[in-house]
């Protein structure tokens, strides 16, 4: 009788730690999510898989191009290939005049495509889609809860306006420097995640740091 009361109370203690532990580490990963990003796990935080694996390191970065086992690529005449360097605002037109950045159409991007890269895997997904006239339905990697109103327009045209001077002494930015500061360097991600915990808080601090307005209405409905 008495071995069966010490198992039992065995038994109770090693539930009691496992249930303490998973209850931890539930707690952790929730306020990780609230104050900043998720961890990288169970589909959560990270980059989600997209329809056509579109390489931004090509496209805006400027570094060094290596292929999957890390040697450097190199064109048709033997040299190393660096990334292209384009400026944001070159395939987010919209940006600079509207609400949201927008993505560019598959008609936008075919229009390179035609002539480069042809040969390549994801660029034959895109001229497929081109072809059987079929929009390419990209993954969103940055959501703001629906009661918040961010207008990137606004923002684009205060950091990059000629000859404005911000609160910082900073002169005012190019595009792909205002987009980093709330999206990171994407020019050096493979695959676009988030960075940056875009929550409230960020916002305010940011506004503050600006002096722009705070009140309630200026981002909320």
């Amino acid at each position: 009788m008495l071995r069966k009361k010490y198992i039992f109370i065995l038994g109770l203690v090693i539930a009691l730690g496992v249930g303490g532990l998973v209850t931890t580490v539930g707690l952790g990963f929730v306020l990780k999510a609230w104050w900043g990003t998720p961890f990288e796990a169970f589909g959560f935080g990270g980059s989600p898989e997209q329809p056509v694996a579109f390489p931004h390191t090509v496209h805006a970065g400027t570094g060094l191009l290596t292929d999957s086992e890390g040697n450097p690529k190199l064109d048709l005449e033997g040299k190393e290939m660096n990334g292209l360097g384009l400026d944001c605002i070159y395939c987010h037109r919209a940006v600079t005049e509207s609400p949201y950045a927008g993505v560019p159409p598959v008609e936008f991007c075919v229009y390179c495509h035609k002539t480069v890269g042809s040969d390549l895997p994801e660029v034959k997904k895109l001229l497929e889609a081109w072809d059987s006239q079929t929009p390419i339905r990209w993954e969103r990697v940055h959501r703001l809860p629906d009661h918040v109103r961010f207008v990137h327009e606004a923002h684009m045209r205060y950091f990059t306006q000629p000859g404005n001077i911000l609160p910082s002494g900073e002169q005012a930015m190019v595009a792909s420097a205002v987009c980093s500061t709330c999206h990171g360097e994407i020019g050096t991600m493979t695959e676009v995640k988030q960075v940056r915990s875009l929550k409230m808080g960020d916002c305010v601090d940011c506004h503050r740091a600006n002096n722009a307005p705070t009140d309630c209405t200026t981002c909320h409905y």
